[in-house]
């Protein structure tokens, strides 16, 4: 299966309590993090709840 390759672009201040737990859920802590998840519907999903934050590569 192909990864995704996410990192965290903006800040979770100020956002609502769903996407700050989303993006702890993919393991990003800092702005400028990146982490390596399989490419499923489940981790489609969690980016698609924080799009406007993150930013997304696919690797293979």
């Amino acid at each position: 299966m192909a990864k995704l390759e996410i990192t965290l672009k903006k800040s979770v201040a100020g956002r609502v309590i769903k996407q700050k737990a989303t993006i702890e859920a993919l393991g990003l802590k800092k702005i400028g993090q990146t982490v390596v998840h399989e490419d499923n519907a489940a981790i489609r999903g969690m980016i698609t709840v924080v799009s406007h934050m993150v930013e997304v590569k696919e690797v293979q």
